[in-house]
């Protein structure tokens, strides 16, 4: 299945990992790094056969810090996270608010881990990590960083939330011709996965991927309206547009319209949801107070 990210190249199925699949990521990271060190001393210390000792004792050393510590850095910096332990458990090291992490993240990180892994023997590590609600061990802390989940069973393709019903119809003269392709799929991977997302990651990628739709539909998200309620609202007028050109084309001439390129929304949401009309012949209720639908899941973290 091919992975739909965020315009920061961060996968949206998302969950905070938890500590047995974090432990067995950091023993294969350090399984694979200790061999590599024996095997870069042992060779080295066939070529300095001659050295005197205390050079040796040097190039030891810095050969511990280069292939212990430098390695596992600049290796989470080049793959944004991804360690071969953590691509062999599915996880990766974000920022705390989603993002790909750079090469200070990652400093910062293999730097306390000399202490709390390698210096402690992870107990110190193991012991953070069971105290912070998100599972982060100091570095994390220290890093401003969260190791999460990528591979999340779902079984299915779940279908996208309905808007609050105060929503409905709300975005019907919005010109949607400017979306890609590729942000209307990473919009629908969110909506689907947003519930496996750990709270504060999720309003950040639903501000982000609202104000990317905004900017190309070149009207502001509304005031007042949660941006994951939003998202939902701009999919179904979407999806409705696309259902009246199915159904135009094949009362015309029995032609089918052509499919959405990049993939398939899947069927309508459902259209049961009617609005009532106001005393006043409004056919759009006023939205509840806050600009939050009840019973919607799209209120923002508290």
């Amino acid at each position: 299945m091919t992975e739909l990210v965020t315009g920061e190249a961060v996968a949206l199925e998302l969950r905070a990992a938890k500590l047995p699949s974090r432990a067995l990521a950091v023993l294969i990271d350090l399984i694979l790094a200790f061999a590599l060190y024996l095997g870069v001393t042992l060779g080295l210390l066939v070529a300095m056969s001659s050295w005197d000792e205390a050079a040796i004792a040097a190039v030891t050393v810095a050969t511990f810090l280069l292939v212990l510590v430098g390695v596992p850095i600049a290796v989470e910096t080049l793959s944004h996270g991804r360690s071969l332990g953590k691509l062999a458990c599915g996880l990766r090291v974000v920022r705390d608010d989603g993002g790909p992490i750079r090469f200070r993240h990652a400093l910062v990180r293999g730097a306390i881990g000399v202490v709390e892994i390698l210096g402690t023997f992870g107990v110190v590590a193991c012991v953070a990590s069971l105290a912070s609600e998100r599972g982060r061990r100091l570095g994390d802390v220290f890093a401003g960083t969260l190791v999460v989940r990528e591979r999340v069973p779902t079984g299915r393709d779940e279908a996208v939330p309905p808007p609050p019903p105060w929503l409905v119809g709300r975005f019907v003269a919005l010109d949607l011709s400017a979306v890609p392709d590729e942000l209307w799929l990473a919009v629908r991977q969110y909506l689907t996965r947003m519930r496996y997302l750990d709270p504060q990651v999720s309003w950040s990628i639903a501000e982000r991927l609202a104000a990317e739709v905004a900017g190309r539909t070149g009207a502001p998200v509304p005031p007042g309206v949660p941006a994951g309620a939003y998202l939902a609202a701009v999919v179904q007028e979407r999806q409705a547009r696309e259902s009246r050109r199915s159904s135009a084309a094949e009362r015309e001439g029995g032609r089918e319209a052509p499919p959405v390129p990049g993939g398939t929304f899947g069927p309508p949401l459902p259209a049961a949801i009617e609005r009532p009309a106001s005393p006043a012949g409004d056919a759009r209720p006023a939205p509840p107070e806050g600009g939050r639908g009840g019973g919607t899941g799209f209120a923002p973290p508290g």
